[in-house]
């Protein structure tokens, strides 16, 4: 699998990263094992977890994996911290919580380091700069060797890049946002600021939210995160009239091409200006092996062109320059 810098850093990753949002969850040791071991065999480095998912089993499952079947030094491991399970209070950027955090995330992974620290969210009841402090530390410390931002919006992530540009700080390596054809908000104001900044951008739910697969076009299968009583509402935003015009647009892409409606959705983001690597979250090893098949996908510039057409976001004042309003 083909290998790229993540933003303006020495840090090399490979193209698709695997995400585990899923695992000790809905995704057990065997299934997991399965996706690690194909993602590992594809030439695959990146795999991306946090703290809360599965309540911190994903990343013991990980952690596991890593000693018994594929090699800690041959991935690129990114975790999160920021995230909290309150309702009264979604993330805490607190130092305190942070590092507390990263030991455990550190503890659970059988590591002494990840390669990749992400805030989670931003939390707006702390001083951004205590909690892009324990980006620091962490670094210093060995903890971390490279860091990164979650889910920043664009005036958050300006703030947050250009202070850690400052002074003897540790740059931002990467953001994670959800990008699609479906949901192409980042393109107003984060992906110009990470661009400008040297940030790199993983797309998360690179697919939207499954349904750029085509899955959902003639019904609700009832095994999809759409029939699930849980994961509907997640789903349920990307099932209109404007997400089925460009999902139909995506499938006679993929008639044209011999290809599957999610090579094109997924060849699509992975080639977006400013875009290192798509975080795949899939259920189980095939659909893990349908994803990876997009390796020898690369879009004609005219497909590439008609789909950014027929998805492009309104964008109005100020996000274009006043004069070409």
């Amino acid at each position: 699998m083909e290998q790229r810098h993540l933003g303006r850093t020495g840090l090399r990753v490979s193209r698709l990263g695997l995400g585990t949002l899923t695992w000790g969850r809905d995704t057990d040791e065997h299934d997991a094992a399965e996706q690690l071991k194909a993602f590992w065999d594809a030439g695959g480095t990146l795999v991306d977890t946090a703290d809360v998912y599965g309540g911190g089993e994903a990343e013991y499952l990980l952690g596991q994996l890593m000693e018994n079947l594929v090699p800690r030094r041959d991935l690129i491991v990114s975790t999160k911290a920021g995230s909290v399970p309150d309702p009264d209070r979604r993330t805490d950027g607190s130092r305190g919580h942070l590092l507390a955090a990263l030991d455990a995330s550190l503890a659970r992974l059988g590591t002494d380091y990840v390669d990749l620290w992400q805030l989670h969210a931003f939390d707006p009841h702390t001083p951004l700069e205590e909690s892009l402090h324990a980006l620091d530390i962490a670094v210093r410390s060995g903890r971390a060797r490279y860091v990164g931002v979650s889910d920043f919006c664009g005036w958050q992530l300006a703030k947050a890049g250009t202070w850690q540009l400052s002074g003897d700080r540790t740059r931002l390596a990467g953001t994670q946002m959800e990008y699609s054809l479906l949901q192409r908000g980042v393109e107003r104001e984060v992906l110009p600021a990470a661009l400008d900044l040297g940030i790199g951008l993983l797309p998360s739910s690179p697919l939207g939210r499954g349904v750029l697969t085509g899955k959902y076009r003639h019904g609700t299968p009832a095994d999809s995160r759409g029939g699930s009583e849980a994961l509907a509402p997640f789903v349920e935003p990307y099932l209109d009239e404007a997400a089925s015009r460009i999902v139909d647009a995506v499938a006679t892409a993929a008639d044209g091409l011999a290809a599957t409606p999610l090579q094109v959705a997924l060849a699509w983001v992975r080639d977006r200006p400013g875009v290192t690597a798509p975080i795949i979250g899939a259920r189980n090893a095939q659909q893990l092996a349908a994803a990876l098949s997009v390796e020898s996908l690369s879009l004609p510039d005219e497909i590439f062109r008609a789909l950014d057409d027929v998805s492009a976001p309104v964008h109005h004042y100020p996000d274009h320059d006043w004069s070409t309003l």
